[in-house]
């Protein structure tokens, strides 16, 4: 529960204290004014009769989520603030101006608070709205949180990132730099999509690509956005303690963080930065704010699908921010040779029913050819949902779209695949990876031509029979053949 502190209680103070008193969390006003104090009394506001500049008087008191500092003399407003800056570190800082703004008092309190208020607006509603909305106690949630980190922290994305989780990663390291909480945003995996790396080189975003073996101890503290477990689509392990969740995707099972933020009604994560960012009073970075807007564009499909409103006011203030120049060259890079040849092979070994297409692209050297791929067959005639997939190493990953109504492919994915492997996303766009832990044992290119024919067929029978099961009962048990095919040998990864 959000707890608020009142330092000074003047004309603006006395009209913030009465509609903060009318929301849920603990409120205590501190103000040396008895004829204040005791008004404030007679209306039920726990209020204390002290002087707020004394320092023996901060000194008592619980750290508060946010402090107002609301006396009307800007003299003492600057005092107030300057104490309350140092015994409550922690805590979002909001401060009246006074009546004497302009000198360097003034100059002084706009320099140390966290947001000022606003003399020329409807100030009690323009305070309300920025500490007492749902929105508002994440911020301030988020900030006690990451107030609390000693020590690097690691700012994780799933693996092989998009961007979204690109820009939501940098974006929250801009947030933790403001409590001076020094931050990577990390990846495992790699960048192949031409876009995603068109975006990281012309923004020149600042990102560590981890090994798989790389130590962690280095991070004092950890955070995932745009996925929500450890150990689910990253290589992080499953048992790690994790700090700080943001996510916009169903998070099907526990989030084992201590705050949590996960919005499902948002088309991106980006989408929650971009408030976060704002709630913070941050100044929007050039790089940072085109990368938030191009994360948004891409998970919402140019803001037609899954889209809400908190994704067009995102965009609307993201977009002063953004180098057009930038995002237009980041949405027209160069293809390579190799996402035509697997868009070619996918088209070539596609099988149909009805309006419904899977296909196998085989070999791969980069799997972010794939969802090009299953979108280049969605665009044939009579056809509305694909899914493509091919082979690296061991492992076999899958991509697929839908813009059949009736269709939820996440859903449709955790039934066919789950069992085997591990998958999820939208309703219209999703993903999959399997672990064929039985090539790890075989030499022979024939026997290995033959498990990935069985392994095709397995695939597109299961994807077709989720289809076709859905929304009715769940996929039945699979066979014994396509459980003993799956399953890891003692010397293959865990990791699907």
């Amino acid at each position: 529960m959000i707890s608020r502190l009142v330092l000074g209680c003047g004309t603006i103070g006395q009209r913030i204290v009465e509609r903060l008193a009318e929301y849920d969390g603990h409120l205590l006003v501190i103000a040396d004014d008895p004829d204040v104090v005791e008004t404030l009394r007679d209306e039920n506001v726990r209020a204390r009769r002290s002087d707020p500049t004394d320092p023996d008087v901060l000194a008592a008191l619980e750290t508060p989520d946010a402090v107002f500092v609301a006396d009307d003399r800007t003299d003492r407003n600057r005092r107030i603030l300057e104490l309350a800056s140092d015994r409550f570190p922690e805590a979002a800082l909001v401060a009246h101006l006074g009546g004497n703004p302009d000198g360097e008092d003034g100059q002084v309190i706009r320099s140390t608070a966290d947001r000022i208020v606003d003399p020329s607006r409807d100030l009690a509603e323009w305070v309300l709205d920025r500490t007492t909305s749902p929105s508002a106690e994440n911020a301030l949630a988020l900030r006690r949180k990451l107030s609390t980190i000693d020590g690097r922290l690691a700012v994780v994305m799933h693996d092989n990132p998009d961007p979204d989780a690109i820009a939501s990663a940098v974006a929250l390291c801009d947030i933790a730099a403001t409590v001076d909480v020094d931050a990577d945003a990390c990846y495992f995996g790699e960048i192949s999509h031409q876009e995603n790396r068109a975006m990281v080189n012309l923004l020149d975003l600042d990102l560590r690509n981890l090994e798989p073996e790389a130590s962690l101890e280095e991070y004092a503290a950890f955070a995932l956005v745009d996925h929500s477990r450890p150990g689910i689509n990253d290589q992080l392990p499953e048992e790690l303690h994790v700090d700080v969740v943001i996510d916009h995707h169903p998070p099907h099972g526990p989030v084992p963080a201590e705050f949590y933020d996960l919005r499902e009604d948002v088309g991106a994560t980006s989408t929650v930065l971009t408030e976060y960012l704002e709630r913070f009073g941050l100044d929007l970075d050039r790089r940072t704010a085109t990368a938030l807007l191009y994360g948004i564009r891409v998970d919402t499909n140019d803001f037609t699908r899954e889209v809400s409103s908190s994704d067009f006011r995102a965009a609307a203030t993201l977009l002063p921010a953004v180098d057009a120049n930038v995002l237009r060259q980041v949405e027209a890079p160069t293809v390579e040779g190799e996402t035509f040849d697997t868009i070619a092979r996918a088209i070539k070994n596609r099988t149909r029913r009805g309006s419904v297409v899977v296909a196998s692209a085989g070999r791969l050297s980069s799997r972010d050819a794939l969802p090009q791929a299953a979108d280049q067959l969605l665009t044939m005639e009579d056809v509305d949902t694909t899914l493509v997939f091919g082979f690296m190493g061991e492992m076999v990953f899958l991509s697929a779209r839908s813009r059949a109504g009736e269709i939820d492919l996440g859903a449709t994915l955790r039934d066919a695949f789950d069992p085997i492997g591990s998958a999820g996303g939208h309703a219209d766009m999703a993903g999959a990876q399997l672990e064929i832990g039985i090539l790890g044992g075989v030499d022979d290119e024939e026997q290995v031509d033959s498990i990935k024919s069985v392994v095709e067929e397995v695939i597109t029978h299961r994807f077709f029979e989720a289809i076709r099961t859905r929304p009715g009962t769940p996929v039945g048990a699979y066979s014994q053949t396509s459980e003993w095919l799956f399953a890891p040998d003692e010397g293959a990864s865990e990791n699907a």
